[in-house]
């Protein structure tokens, strides 16, 4: 893979116009885009459907988290749209997590029809451990997140969504083919935002992260083209 494919902008956008526009100017400078709640809130489906017809890879982070039958239907419904990758909340538990994935199944049977990555999200990176505390999680960030991730692999899926702070110990733990998606992903040259759990790209990389994903440093910059290649320099 070259670095360039490791990296997913994310595009925290409602404005379809905009959005377009960062995916067409980013198209072979990364390996895709991550479109979550606020676009598709404002602009659905056809939404993503015009970013995908780019030729650009779609990340659909919708992070859903319900009850299983309700998940598995929504994973329907998102399938036609073709996204690389996909992902549930793995706090929504173990049959939830298995009732996406057996969804995904049943609409590609055949071994080798394409089918998105299906993630677990973990811990958000904008929680740190006394945000877990408050909310009754006695072990901290990192606990939660392995104890999360081991449960998404046994319910199926390909990966977790995590901080890279975590990924080392999970890839140690979840070997090689464990997909790894790191969010809260800044160069040394980005402020930090609203992330608490961050680290920089090649350090994320070493660690063992397989798809960074990255918002505000590319989008946020006056040259979003310029700056996703200085991020593929720097890691590759």
């Amino acid at each position: 893979m070259n670095p360039s494919d490791r990296i997913f902008v994310a595009l925290d956008t409602p404005d379809l116009d905009k959005a377009l526009a960062l995916a067409e100017g980013l198209r072979g400078l990364v390996g895709g885009v991550k479109l979550g709640k606020e676009f598709f809130t404002a602009q659905g489906p056809a939404g993503v459907n015009a970013v995908s017809a780019l030729g650009v890879a779609v990340f659909l982070d919708l992070k859903f988290h319900d009850v299983p039958a309700t998940v598995a239907r929504a994973v329907r419904a998102a399938l036609p749209l073709k996204p690389y990758m996909l992902d549930v909340h793995a706090s929504g538990g173990e049959e939830m997590m298995r009732a996406a994935v057996d969804a995904v199944q049943e609409s590609s049977p055949k071994p080798d029809s394409r089918r998105p990555l299906m993630l677990a999200v973990t811990v958000l990176t904008s929680l740190g451990d006394d945000d877990l505390f408050a909310a009754g999680v006695v072990d901290g960030a990192e606990e939660q997140v392995l104890r999360l991730a081991r449960m998404a692999k046994k319910s199926g899926l390909d990966g977790v969504v995590c901080s890279a702070l975590e990924a080392e110990t999970l890839r140690a733990a979840m070997g090689p083919d464990f997909k790894l998606v790191t969010p809260g992903i800044r160069p040394a040259w980005a402020i930090a935002d609203d992330q608490k759990r961050i680290t920089a790209p090649a350090d994320a990389l070493a660690k063992g992260a397989d798809y960074l994903v990255i918002g505000r440093p590319v989008t946020g910059a006056d040259d979003p083209a310029d700056a996703a290649r200085r991020i593929a320099d720097e890691i590759g």
